[in-house]
Formats: C-alpha cells, sequence, structure tokens
C-alpha cells in the first residue's frame, strides 16, 4: 500500500503529521512522535508578541532611568510566559532537527512587517526545513476594510518568501470575504502551501467578576467540516500544496481531507487527548480502510471528491445551501 505525497516540496511515506502544538518543546515528546509516525515535525509559533517584547525589554533593561516604554512593556505577556523565547525558539529547532530525521516546520505568527521577519532567515539557518506563517488577527478596525486586511498578509508573506530559500506555507483563517482570491494572491507570490485553517479562540465573560477570560476549547470532528468545504473548492485549481488542520482525530476524518484535496493532515487535539502514540492508530488504520476498499495508493484517493471531480459539485456550492434548509424536517 502506496501513502506516499508530496508536501512543501517533500516526498513523506504519508500524509499524517502533527500539527503546531506545545508538545515540540519536549524533546523525548518528539522523539515520541516519530516514533509514532510523524512525516513531519511542525513546530508552534514563534509569536510577533515575543520578539517585539524582547526587543523592548532590552531597550528598557539599557536605560532603566527612563519609563517611556514601561507601559508597552505591559501591553504584552511576561516574556517568562511562553515556554520558549526566540533565542530559545532558535536552540529548539537545531535539538529538533538534531534528533530526527523528518522534515521539521518552523512557524511564525504575526500581522506586520517588522524586524521579526528577521527571524525567518534565523529560523533557516537554525536548521528548519520549511516555515508555516500563522496569519492570526482579529480585524477588528471598523474603519479598515477587507482589502487592507488582505494587503497585509500578502504584505507579510512576500517579506518571508523573500527572506528565505527553503518552502513557505500560510496558515490562514477562514474569515476572508473570498478564501479563494487570496489562496490565488498567495500562489502569485510564489507561496509553497495553504494550511485550513487556523483556530481563532474566543474570550468568554465572566458575569461574577466582570472579567474577559480567555478559553482554550479542544476541537472536535465537526470542525472539519468547513476545512472540507475549501479544500474540495481549491483542490486541483491551484499549485500550492493543501493541508487540513483543524477537526482530525479519526480515521475517517483522514480519509475525508484526503478524498477532498489535502496533500497533509494536521492533527494536535487528537494528540493531547490521547498521546502521541494516536499517530500510529491513524496510519495504520489509514493503511487498512484503503485496503479493504481496493485502493492502491494516496495518490489515487487524493482529491477524488474535490469539486472538479465530486460526482454532485453543486453539494458544494449554493444549490446543497438550499436543500439542506428545505430538507430539514423537526423529530417527532
Amino acid at each position: 500500500m502506496d501513502l506516499r505525497t508530496r508536501y512543501l516540496g517533500f516526498e513523506l511515506p504519508h500524509p499524517i503529521m502533527p500539527g503546531a502544538s506545545p508538545l515540540v518543546d519536549d524533546l523525548d515528546m518528539v522523539r515520541r512522535l516519530e516514533d509514532a509516525g510523524a512525516s513531519a515535525i511542525v513546530m508552534h509559533s514563534l509569536f510577533e508578541e515575543q520578539i517585539s517584547g524582547e526587543q523592548l525589554a532590552a531597550v528598557h533593561a539599557a536605560e532603566r532611568s527612563a519609563d517611556s516604554f514601561a507601559e508597552a512593556l505591559s501591553y504584552l505577556p511576561p516574556l517568562d510566559g511562553f515556554a520558549l523565547g526566540p533565542e530559545g525558539y532558535l536552540e529548539q529547532i537545531r535539538r529538533i532537527k538534531g534528533t530526527v530525521g523528518v522534515p521539521v516546520i518552523a512557524s511564525l505568527n504575526g500581522v506586520s512587517r517588522s524586524g521579526w521577519i528577521r527571524y525567518a532567515k534565523l529560523m533557516e539557518e537554525a536548521g528548519a526545513d520549511a516555515l508555516e506563517l500563522n496569519v492570526y488577527a482579529v480585524a477588528a478596525d471598523p474603519g479598515e476594510p477587507g482589502q487592507v486586511v488582505e494587503d497585509r498578509l500578502l504584505g507579510v508573506a512576500v517579506a518571508v518568501r523573500r527572506a528565505v530559500a527553503i518552502p513557505v506555507a500560510v496558515k490562514l483563517s477562514p474569515f476572508f470575504s473570498s478564501v479563494a482570491a487570496v489562496v490565488r494572491r498567495l500562489e502569485d507570490v510564489g507561496i509553497d502551501g495553504v494550511v485550513l485553517f487556523n483556530r481563532f479562540y474566543q474570550p468568554d465573560i465572566d458575569v461574577e467578576a466582570l472579567e474577559v477570560t480567555p478559553r482554550v476549547q479542544l476541537s472536535d470532528p465537526s470542525e472539519l467540516l468547513l476545512r472540507l468545504h475549501w479544500l474540495a473548492i481549491l483542490s486541483g485549481r491551484i499549485r500550492p500544496a493543501l493541508a487540513a488542520s483543524g477537526g482530525v482525530h479519526r480515521v475517517e476524518d483522514v480519509v475525508k481531507a484526503v478524498m477532498a484535496g489535502a496533500h497533509a493532515v494536521q492533527t494536535v487535539s487528537a494528540l493531547l487527548r490521547h498521546g502521541p502514540e494516536h499517530l500510529t492508530v491513524l496510519v495504520d488504520g489509514l493503511r487498512r480502510w484503503m485496503e479493504e476498499r481496493g485502493y492502491a495508493s494516496l495518490e489515487q484517493m487524493q482529491g477524488s471528491m474535490n469539486l472538479r471531480r465530486c460526482p454532485d459539485p453543486a453539494a458544494f456550492e449554493r444549490a446543497n445551501y438550499m436543500r439542506v434548509l428545505q430538507g430539514w424536517r423537526a423529530d417527532g
């Protein structure tokens, strides 16, 4: 059974890999991920705010008599709240590269073309085989049109693409007015892959304490549906490789993502719930599923249910929306 796939220019033994998570902070855990069958290691993001905060802290330390940066520093989480600061992150890339034999994908999370872009080059120099640019931002300014948000994304992508020679993927939000058009613009500037999608962690409100509280909730398979929708629409119509991220817990989820057009499938919440050995469950289960149904290779299945090849392409478009709404019936 041939499970091989190509993602970001790498030939991988299968499409399943851990997505960005704190699991990579521990080298023993990284070894367990590789032993369980990870086709690549995706590191968690180094945040633009971490780099900016470190730079501000350095200035603040050098000018202890000045208060000019005190307020700016207070906007950021304490630097010791992150498991790995900028320099520690680079060192962790070196350690992981010395530990595993699979591709190591580093990650940058930011929204501006500031000095942190140089860290893309530093990550490459530290040994990262590829970069995943996670553009996580809330468009909260009512005076800022969508075009400006897209242009800012493209500006960051271009800057990173120019900074490094290794492959670059962009992890997108699903909230653009035209996801397909944004992906086409990313293709035009040379981006090698697109990850669908990042997850927005929504704050909650403590009505007694009158505080806004951060809330982290692991995904469930229902979140995969949005990914399947856009994978199927984009598959076969763009050059960059496609990865699914969010809602991948079961073998069936991997199969769906590949059929929709994914070249790689990232999972995080399932590994946090069940441990890194769940990768083995997914890889072995994918092999068995394909053997039982007569598939000879992953390539044979890849994109078989995308918009261009699906027996009912209207299922991904407006016609299905109307059918679903009109076909609903109350129980009983």
